[in-house]
C-alpha cells in the first residue's frame, strides 16, 4: 500500500515538473535615475511644432530570462512606468501652463502605463522586440493600447526599454490647448517617445 502511494506521489511530482519551464530565472527591476531616461511628447500647432519632455520617470518590471547563463530575455511578467505631468517642460511657460490645465494635472498628477500582456521576440543577440498590450492612463482616462517596445540588455546588466506611440488627446477627454486668445491652437495628435533604463533590484 505504501509502495503504491509513493509511486503515485512520484508520478504526480513528475507530471507537475513537466509543466514547469526549465532553466528560467525571474528578476525584479526598477527604473533608475539616468540622464538617458526620457519621455518626450511632440505635437503640432497652427504656428509651429512643439514638444514637452522629462527625464524623471518611475517604474518597475519583472523580467524572465533563459539560456545557459540566464542572459536571454524570455518573457516580461510585468512592467510599468509613470511620470508627473508637471515634470513635463517645453521651455515655454505659457504652453506648459495651458497643457497642465488641459490635462487637469492638479487632480490627475501622473501619466501611467501598466502592462497587461507581452510577447518577446529576438531581433539581434541582446536586442528584443516586445509586442505589448497595456493600459495607458492620461487625465484619469484609461485606454487599452498596443505598443511595440524595444528592449536592450546592456553590458552592465541593466535593461533599456524604448518605444513610440501615437495618440489623440481627445481619446482621453483632453481638449487640445490654445493660446493667445485662441489664435494659436495645438493639434489633437501627439506622440509618446520614451526611453528608460531598468536596473535589477538587490535581493533581500
Amino acid at each position: 500500500m505504501k509502495s503504491k502511494l509513493k509511486q503515485c506521489l512520484l508520478l504526480t511530482a513528475i507530471m507537475i515538473l513537466g509543466f514547469l519551464p526549465i532553466g528560467l530565472a525571474q528578476s525584479n527591476y526598477e527604473i533608475i535615475s539616468s540622464k538617458d531616461n526620457n519621455m518626450k511628447l511632440p505635437g503640432t500647432s497652427t504656428f509651429h511644432d512643439w514638444d514637452m519632455n522629462t527625464e524623471n520617470l518611475n517604474g518597475a518590471a519583472q523580467f524572465v530570462f533563459k539560456g545557459k547563463n540566464n542572459d536571454q530575455l524570455s518573457h516580461i511578467k510585468s512592467l510599468s512606468f509613470s511620470l508627473l505631468v508637471q515634470d513635463l517642460k517645453s521651455g515655454q511657460s505659457g504652453l506648459d501652463d495651458n497643457a497642465y490645465k488641459a490635462l487637469n494635472s492638479e487632480e490627475y498628477k501622473e501619466i501611467v502605463f501598466k502592462l497587461i500582456y507581452a510577447k518577446v521576440s529576438t531581433t539581434n543577440n541582446n536586442k528584443y522586440l516586445v509586442k505589448t498590450v497595456g493600459n495607458l492612463i492620461i487625465a484619469g482616462v484609461t485606454q487599452k493600447v498596443t505598443m511595440d517596445v524595444y528592449c536592450v540588455i546592456n553590458s552592465n546588466g541593466t535593461i533599456t526599454s524604448s518605444g513610440t506611440y501615437k495618440l489623440k488627446m481627445t481619446d482621453y477627454n483632453v481638449k487640445p490647448p490654445s493660446f493667445m486668445l485662441g489664435v494659436m491652437k495645438t493639434g489633437d495628435d501627439i506622440t509618446l517617445n520614451f526611453s528608460m533604463t531598468y536596473e535589477k533590484k538587490p535581493e533581500i
